[in-house]
């Protein structure tokens, strides 16, 4: 029996950004370092494929400070922690080093530099989120206040309508950030945003690609996690561009084959913490079942390298 012929659209840039390239390789070099366990404060990245390999090479993942021994190193995730922890890691006297995207650490600048010129800052951005929390947690409590919708910028309530600023999550899809940023300048015209957007360059980028390609696609998988934010909005993202089905898959294994029964053509990409291994795991899975045409949509080229910390570049 003849396979049926399939065209995968395969979104460039996709996956891995240079923010969790770095993470990922910060870990990596403090086991080979300080040996195992090097011990890191939530998942250094979203992605459970990641996590787990890494727990296999002895890094242990916990939630709070306290879980860690005062005598290993410790790795911030690359959300980024408020000022808090590294204060607490210092008062304990530990080893640790700092994954924070570099990306997120200048928003983190941003927000404090406003601060020092009196302003109130509005953060927009998922609550409950390791990145909000971390970037609210850099100023004193009431200090930021979070904004998730058009309906929160008409309402939420500051201390003076002309001494605010505003910074978003790096992981935000870019429309709907644009819609509340309007909603906010409407109601404050001279609340001061960034010189440059806070929305990273490869959430950007990704989510070009798939407006780019979603067009094209009959049906439309985003490799990544459930709790990955930018992977989440690629999805919407997706569907918003033309694609009515549009779903998140951590592997090829959780793919819905009779959702895509009498497709023609697939899309395929992946939040900025799947690595290409799972993407190639799911083209292998339809390649197992269909005759597959792979046509890759590049949107964008992707040369950014941000440096792992000092202390891990010099020896132990």
């Amino acid at each position: 029996m003849t396979a049926r012929p399939l065209t995968l659209y395969l979104a460039a840039p996709r996956g891995f950004c240079a923010g969790v390239d770095r993470a990922i390789k910060i870990v990596e070099m403090a086991l080979a370092k300080w040996g195992a366990p090097v011990y890191v404060r939530h998942e250094i990245v979203h992605n459970k494929y990641v996590v787990d390999d890494l727990r296999e090479k002895g890094a242990v993942f916990v939630e709070e400070l306290e879980e860690c021994p005062g005598d290993r190193p410790v790795i911030f995730s690359a959300h980024g922690v408020p000022r808090a922890v590294p204060a607490e890691a210092a008062r304990r006297e530990m080893t640790y080093v700092d994954a924070t995207c570099p990306l997120v650490s200048k928003v983190h600048i941003e927000a404090a530099r406003h601060h020092e010129n009196g302003l109130q800052m509005i953060m927009i951005g998922h609550a409950g989120h390791p990145e909000t929390i971390g970037t609210m947690g850099q100023l004193p409590p009431g200090e930021v206040l979070l904004v998730e919708t058009p309906a929160d910028a008409a309402t939420v309530e500051v201390r003076d309508p002309d001494r605010l600023a505003f910074v978003t999550q790096t992981t935000l899809s870019v429309d709907d950030t644009a819609d509340i940023i309007a909603a906010l300048q409407a109601r404050f015209p001279n609340i001061v945003g960034p010189h440059k957007e806070d929305i990273c360059y490869a959430t950007t980028n990704r989510q070009e690609a798939v407006k780019a390609m979603a067009p094209h696609c009959d049906a439309m998988l985003v490799v990544g996690a459930p709790n990955s934010s930018n992977s989440k909005r690629l999805v919407e993202v997706g569907r918003r561009a033309g694609c009515s089905y549009a779903q998140l898959v951590q592997r090829a294994e959780d793919i819905d084959w009779r959702a895509l029964d009498g497709i023609r053509s697939v899309g395929i990409t992946a939040g900025a913490s799947a690595p290409e291994v799972l993407i190639d795991e799911v083209i292998d899975a339809f390649r197992a079942r269909y005759d597959v045409r792979v046509e890759q949509v590049e949107t964008a080229q992707e040369n950014v390298e941000f440096k792992v910390p000092r202390v891990l570049r010099i020896p132990a």
